[in-house]
């Protein structure tokens, strides 16, 4: 701001505290100081308009009575079981048939529908404290219904934040305001550079100045070769070739600018833009095509394809370059020569248009249901990481486990097929337990010794555990004696009678063969036997290394197998992360902030109702679905889709008056908001929010809010209802018509119709209104409202009734007491000396002052006025500057 430019007239301030009749004392605007005087002329078409307002809190101490909203979200806070309201009113000394009892058991837990917010405007504020105060000790103490210190908190911070919201006023005033901005000429600024000459000095001044531009071409070429033929006889084949080519140039220069300013948080913009765009682009395209008779060609398919993508990037600078060459021409004088930046001057106006009511409170996480995504998208991100496989060797068993057995399945699984089916392969069986070799043979007979030997094989990866030999001798006849065993088994006996012996040779004393593994070769001696058979039974077991070798295989299948599965589902959680991201992150703009004006409004709407409101009317939802609605997808309203049952359309429209009430009486487009920083949060959240990150700044400053300040812009003739709405729990409730609150709202809006009714201006003999904004005039006779029928138009001389307009507001009598001024509405110009307005209400007097009759500009009341300055690309020269002109 420059050092001569007047500073702007306050915008902000307080109300002094309200009287004890609560009655709204506003002091008239302050007047804005003269503009300096500029010859330089205005660019009033290139002016930028920015939104803004000035927020007035009221000193007002809250009523008891009233704030129905916020005490029945109290009620619905403190989650009362059923029984508690009783034996809390018994600690608390509450009769049993109080009506505070009878009120808040309809809140517990099964009850019926809830009263609702109307009963507790009666209900003094220090009467639920004590309720919700006995209910904690109660939980706490856990002899009530309801024992535990969670549920105990919950009570508590209810108390808490009851004590809270009533305890401060939640009314407050918000002015209406704008900034315009227009260029109003050319100021020089700082020195930049400067050059000295000596007497004769002759010096060179390069001046230069380059600009880039950047130009990109791409060529693709594509050729495709496709050739095919059918098993057996073809009369021909063909092979087309094509190839394409195209060239694109591009070249396109976009300048964007955006102004955007807010009531703080109100959020206003304007944007501007040029997009200059220049493309060209050529194609080419040619076929060939030839048959060829072919003969017994086997099945074949071949395609190959070869694309080149040529893309070239061209950077080309331009650079100008200016030198002059300077010469001091004095043989006894040094001169100077000065250059200076040149600065854009811009004439800065505020102008208040309007008065609104506006409700303030403050409620946590407002990005709450937009945050779930993130919360998905956090949980996504932790189940990526490196493939780790817990399963341990020994695990893999044939054992039956209980666990293991489910519905439907064979019964008596094993372990091991349990978890072929956990990973989804079929893996192999465990190798037998134990296997038999049956040995055995016819031997030769005869006197003397006969030795037969009898090879046999153990299976790879098993042992002998057990062996029996058993034999079949018969007497020869002249020798009454035979002999029989095995050598190297420590078996040998004699029989003199045929036999039939079985053996165990594993077993002590004869264990010489247990643990033999491979080729065996046991040796059968016999002596002085008749006709004869031997045999062998060897029992084999595994060994724990064949056992291990097949865990070890099948611990590789179920490890391959879970990777496969588990590489698989990191590929659709990293597609599921991108997808998920591209989608939180390819929002319009405008969206968003729909988005976020969309669960402001749900947070205030479950401030003011409670936090179990239902959006739609209770009992509404499981109608439409005992009639086959699709509630899921929100379809059921489709034409032909909805036929309730009788009373069901009762319910529906339950709710149609309350919707309808919220979104007339708050102006959502003006609400304001302010944001609080994440550690207004739960500290368990912190880490997570402070990581929350979106490319849209705003967007990311409202998912790390831990809290919001949410002051509800009151629509102008909704000031009324709005409280009454707040303090008695619906827009049409009895309260009294000395409610301080009531009393505020009809005094701002009181003071709206009669300083802000087209806007008037503040100090009109003082010059604080342009002529380009206002037509003015005055009175000097004495005027008042029509004799014949108060309500007829009356018809006022006026000094000049130039400028004004059939159909305009006008304001009469805008300097004198405010009980005396008013607007209407001209219906007619008679004259260059009169006026003909609709009606007035009361009698002016002119005679001794004339009153100013005001025909108000559509930018409002103009209530400051400055210059601001902005850098420009301009340069200025002089030469020797006077010292105390520099800066």
């Amino acid at each position: 701001m420059s050092d001569h430019a007047p500073e702007p007239a306050a915008t902000t301030g307080h109300l002094p505290s309200a009287a004890p009749e609560a009655a709204l004392v506003v002091p008239a605007p302050a007047a804005p100081p003269t503009p300096p005087a500029d010859s330089s002329p205005v660019l009033a078409p290139a002016a930028r308009h920015i939104p803004k307002a000035t927020l007035v809190a009221l000193d007002i101490t809250p009523p008891s009575s009233g704030q129905a909203l916020l005490k029945h979200s109290f009620a619905y806070q403190l989650a009362l079981r059923p029984g508690e309201v009783e034996a809390a009113a018994r600690a608390a000394g509450h009769p049993a048939g109080a009506p505070l009892t009878r009120l808040l058991a309809g809140y517990e837990e099964g009850a019926a529908e809830p009263p609702g917010p109307a009963p507790f405007a009666g209900v003094p504020v220090d009467e639920l404290v004590a309720f919700g105060l006995a209910v904690a000790r109660l939980r706490r103490a856990g002899s009530g219904v309801q024992a535990g210190d969670a549920h105990a908190d919950r009570a508590v911070v209810a108390v808490q934040n009851l004590v809270f919201n009533t305890r401060s006023s939640r009314l407050s005033m918000l002015n209406l305001e704008r900034l315009e901005m227009a260029p109003a000429g050319i100021q020089r600024g700082e020195l930049i550079a400067t050059v000295p000459l000596a007497p004769l000095e002759e010096t060179a001044v390069t001046h230069k100045e380059w600009s880039v531009t950047s130009r990109e071409f791409t060529s693709i070429v594509t050729d495709s070769l496709e050739s095919y033929s059918e098993t057996g006889v073809t009369d021909n084949t063909e092979l087309s070739q094509s190839t394409a080519s195209q060239q694109q140039h591009s070249n396109q220069f976009n300048i964007t600018g955006t102004v955007s300013g807010g009531i703080p948080v109100i959020n206003g913009s304007a944007s501007s833009g040029f997009t200059a765009q220049d493309s060209s682009s050529t194609s080419a395209s040619e076929s060939r095509k030839h048959a060829s008779g072919l003969t017994q060609k086997a099945s074949s398919r071949a395609k190959q394809e070869h694309k080149v993508t040529i893309s070239t990037l061209t950077v080309t600078g331009t650079e100008e370059t200016t030198t002059r060459t300077l010469k001091n021409p004095s043989q006894t004088q040094a001169v100077r020569i000065d250059y200076f930046s040149l600065l854009r001057t811009w004439r800065v106006r505020l102008y208040r248009y309007g008065l609104r009511a506006a409700y303030d409170i403050v409620v946590p996480e407002p990005s709450a249901a937009i945050r779930k995504d993130y919360v998905e998208l956090a949980a996504l991100r932790a189940a990526l990481g490196p493939f780790v496989f817990a399963l341990p060797h020994d695990d893999i068993t044939d054992d039956v486990r209980p666990a293991d057995q489910a519905p439907g399945l064979p019964p008596n699984r094993k372990h091991y097929r349990y978890l072929g089916d956990l990973y989804g392969v079929q893996v192999p069986d465990p190798p037998e337990a134990t296997k038999e070799v049956f040995p055995n043979d016819t031997v030769p007979a005869g006197g003397g010794w006969h030795f037969y030997p009898m090879r046999f094989r153990i299976e790879d990866g098993y042992a002998v555990s057990a062996v029996t030999a058993e034999f079949h001798l018969g007497m020869l006849d002249d020798n009454p004696r035979m002999h029989y065993g095995v050598e190297g088994s420590g078996f040998e006996k004699d029989s003199g009678v045929p036999l039939h012996d079985a053996v165990v040779l594993s077993d002590p004393p004869y264990n010489a063969f247990k643990g033999r593994t491979g080729e065996q070769n046991v040796l059968i001696f016999l002596h002085d036997v008749g006709p004869a058979w031997v045999g062998l039974k060897i029992t084999t077991a595994r060994t724990p290394e064949l056992f291990s070798r097949w865990q070890s295989q099948v611990w590789t299948m179920l490890h391959d197998a879970a990777q496969t599965r588990y590489l698989a589902e990191q590929q659709d959680i990293a597609n599921r992360i991108a997808a998920l991201e591209d989608r939180l992150a390819g929002v319009d703009t405008l969206t968003l902030r729909r988005e976020e004006s969309d669960e402001i409004m749900k947070c205030v709407l479950r401030h003011l109702l409670g936090t179990e409101y239902e959006f739609m009317a209770p009992g509404a939802v499981q109608a439409l679905r005992s009639a086959g609605v699709d509630t899921a997808h929100g379809a059921g309203f489709e034409p032909g889709a909805l036929n309730p049952p009788d009373g069901a359309w009762a319910k529906l429209k339950r709710h149609e008056d309350l919707v309808r009430f919220v979104n007339q009486a708050v102006e959502w487009e003006n609400v304001v908001t302010f944001l609080y920083s994440y550690f207004w949060d739960a500290p368990d959240s912190w880490n997570f929010i402070r990581n929350i990150r979106h490319p849209d700044p705003t967007r990311q400053a409202f998912l790390r809010a831990g809290g919001a300040r949410i002051v509800l812009t009151i629509r102008k003739g909704w000031e009324d209802a709005w409280v009454r709405f707040c303090e008695g729990g619906f827009k049409d409730a009895d309260i009294p018509s000395d409610h301080p609150y009531l009393t505020i709202a009809q005094e701002i809006a009181a003071y709206d119709d009669r300083y802000y009714p087209g806007i008037p201006p503040a100090n009109p003999g003082r010059g604080a209104v342009r002529i380009e904004d206002t037509v003015s005039t005055e009175c000097a006779a004495v005027v008042g409202p029509n004799p014949v029928n108060p309500g007829l138009p009356v018809t006022i001389p006026v000094a000049s009734s130039r400028g004004f307009t059939p159909g305009a507001l006008v304001v009469i009598d805008s300097t004198r007491h405010r009980d005396l001024q008013e607007s209407c509405t001209v219906v007619a110009v008679p004259d260059p000396g009169r006026l003909t307005v609709d009606r007035l209400r009361h009698r002016h007097d002119g005679t001794g002052t004339p009153f100013p009759v005001v025909q108000p500009g559509e930018k409002g009341e103009l209530i400051a006025e400055w210059n601001e300055y902005t850098p420009s690309s301009g340069t200025d020269i002089q030469l020797n500057t006077n010292l105390p002109q520099m800066s």
